[in-house]
């Protein structure tokens, strides 16, 4: 039987939130995508680090999950010319529980880059008051300044970590093996003191691999929900739907 949950946090996040409460460092994600280049539609997955929840204080039944890739990635072209629907696969260990999250997906790189132009032009069809519109919770966020937010969630990253973005196109062929591999920074500070010598080195590598930093938003749609810890098991199946002046969440409790 469906039910539905309106305008708060739907029941898959607070769990989810709550399963990251008791083990935080169980953030690493699985995101699907579709391949169109090779000869036929071939789907490719890969992890992610889940960083935080985006949600409007006046509709916490849209939340937005964040994450971040370099700009450079094979996904990229995926999600922008194939399709920006993804799917998510969440396994929690310490509390037994799995997340699916049917998804679509938008990138925030530089404001210059090719890329944001799509991402702004999903900013501007948004419209969280329109039934048939599929990204009400990214329309929440039209006035966000992207661009900040993208700089703090660069800046938040440890110094070997912004190194990863400073580094020759991720999958391209290492021409020259481990050698060359030994010559990338392994780490990037932001550069403070002109008058220090390194100085220029610091700011070309901080600025080159910020120029590679891209957020990724994710928007929700449909979450599949399992909870194997309790005994007998049990699954539901979450959608998202708009009811009168409300976004809720329908919960149809399934087999597992």
């Amino acid at each position: 039987m469906a039910s539905s949950i309106s305008s708060k946090a739907p029941r898959w996040k607070t769990a989810l939130e709550d399963a990251l409460s008791k083990y935080k460092n169980q953030t690493v994600v699985q995101i699907a995508t579709l391949d169109s280049q090779s000869t036929q539609i071939t789907p490719r997955v890969r992890s992610h680090i889940f960083r935080h929840f985006l949600t409007s204080l006046t509709s916490p039944s849209l939340p937005l999950l964040i994450s971040s890739t370099d700009i450079r990635t094979p996904k990229v072209h995926q999600l922008t010319h194939t399709s920006p629907h993804a799917e998510l696969a969440w396994w929690i260990d310490g509390t037994q529980q799995q997340f699916r999250l049917r998804s679509r997906v938008f990138l925030v790189p530089h404001a210059k880059h090719p890329v944001y132009t799509t991402f702004q032009n999903a900013l501007d069809a948004a419209d969280a008051g329109d039934a048939e519109n599929p990204t009400p919770a990214l329309a929440l966020f039209k006035n966000e300044d992207w661009e900040k937010r993208r700089v703090e969630l660069f800046k938040s990253m440890s110094a070997h970590m912004k190194a990863s973005w400073c580094r020759p196109t991720p999958g391209s062929i290492l021409e020259g093996g481990e050698d060359e591999a030994k010559t990338w920074p392994e780490r990037i500070d932001e550069p403070s003191d002109p008058s220090s010598p390194d100085y220029e080195t610091q700011k070309r590598n901080w600025e080159f691999a910020l120029s590679n930093f891209a957020i990724v938003v994710i928007e929700p749609y449909e979450v599949d929900f399992v909870d194997l810890k309790v005994i007998p098991n049990r699954r539901w199946l979450f959608r998202r739907v708009k009811k009168q002046d409300d976004w809720v969440w329908e919960e149809t409790e399934l087999v597992p």
